[in-house]
């Protein structure tokens, strides 16, 4: 069995693809620094470890950025309920002493 050898088109797809995976995990590793210190400030002030109100505005606001995007805002949408959702609990473990 001979091997082919690797198409230039797609290994530099393919590139691309990892560099952006690698920025994607960079930003949300500063995107939970950023809100662990939050949590770490409402545990501080006792206020709620969730905002139900803001939550829904952020949600409202990135599927209108998903759309203008071209990207499904119900994928969107579930992956920032994902993040929110992973937010909310460090904040509550950073409410419980955690």
């Amino acid at each position: 069995m001979s091997e082919t050898a690797p198409d230039p088109v797609l290994a530099s797809f393919r590139a691309s693809i990892d560099n952006i995976d690698a920025a994607l995990i960079h930003m949300l590793a500063e995107r939970f620094r950023i809100t662990k210190a939050v949590g770490a400030y409402k545990a501080e002030k006792a206020l709620p470890a969730s905002d139900p109100g803001r939550e829904e505005r952020q949600i409202a606001r990135l599927r209108k950025l998903a759309t203008d995007a071209q990207l499904d805002p119900d994928f969107g949408e579930k992956f920032i309920r994902f993040v929110i959702d992973e937010v909310i609990r460090h904040h509550e473990k950073a409410k419980n002493g955690g």
